[in-house]
């Protein structure tokens, strides 16, 4: 049986493939079966990735809506808004807990002309520059001219970073962060280049699930007991972490929900943040 996937190719289904992506979200042994075992009754030869992911976010929602939450993680950060501000933060966030100090949005001036970049990270002897390219539709790639356009940018910068006091030493490196995928070739032009790229599902270990899955930090969209409309509330004033919310409950205040819904909505976050294994 084959499956289409988001960008329209055919795949062989792979059952094993869903249960891992259910248990890596918290779901135990037994209920990541039960859901497999229940999904596999509505599956027939062409059926979508989306509507196979659909399915199990609605079973797991009945089971468990903290487990729904991390689920849906993918579709969670591109729900984080029509412009890419919000994953530029949560790009930072991430980068932050991998105990690096950052700033987001910062005008740099380079070799022959200054740059507005996204992100700016360092730790010890390592200096970043990092471009977010951020797509609300999971069909729209990263394709080659992004990481070489990226790559130019950085080398104007890199020259004039190099002239600082204590950096001749530093390792400086531009990367690219995305929250959909790179084209095959934009990923040989980043490997033989040096440059960084960091997307959904790449590099292995490195990659933007992987990193979230390691340190638990979720973007404040996939909490399914806010509204859209809370959401972007909640974004609109610069927070983006469900963690946000365990830290400063008042925030729920601050954007107007009923005080009747703040019990639910603080449950789901700390659960969400904190990681409990689902029943």
């Amino acid at each position: 049986m084959e499956i289409i996937k988001s960008n329209g190719e055919l795949h062989p289904l792979d059952l094993e493939k869903l249960n891992t992506s259910l248990k890596n979200a918290g779901a135990t042994e037994h209920l990541s079966q039960k859901i497999t075992d229940e999904v596999t009754l509505i599956l027939y030869d062409g059926i979508s990735s989306k509507e196979i992911y659909k399915t199990a976010f609605t079973l797991l929602k009945k089971y468990s809506r903290p487990t729904a939450a991390r689920y849906k993680l993918k579709k969670a950060i591109m729900e984080m808004g029509e412009t890419g501000y919000p994953f530029e933060k949560f790009v930072a966030e991430l980068l932050k807990n991998e105990g690096f100090n950052t700033n987001v949005g910062v005008i740099v001036q380079g070799h022959c002309v200054k740059h507005e970049v996204d992100v700016i990270a360092e730790k010890d002897n390592l200096h970043y520059m990092c471009e977010c390219k951020f797509h609300n539709t999971s069909n729209r790639n990263c394709n080659v001219k992004i990481p070489l356009y990226i790559q130019s940018r950085f080398k104007d910068v890199e020259q004039e970073w190099k002239k600082k006091e204590g950096h001749s030493t530093k390792f400086h490196q531009g990367w690219i962060f995305t929250n959909t995928r790179f084209t095959k070739d934009a990923i040989q032009y980043g490997a033989c280049s040096g440059l960084q790229l960091i997307s959904w599902d790449y590099p292995k270990n490195k990659s933007i699930k992987e990193r979230v899955d390691r340190l638990g930090i979720h973007p404040i969209t996939c909490l399914t007991t806010l509204t859209m409309k809370e959401k972007k509330a909640i974004l609109k004033i610069g927070k983006v972490l469900c963690m946000d919310l365990c830290m400063d409950p008042t925030l729920l205040t601050l954007i107007g929900v009923k005080e009747t819904q703040h019990k639910n909505i603080l449950k789901e976050a700390h659960e969400v943040c904190f990681k409990p294994t689902a029943p």
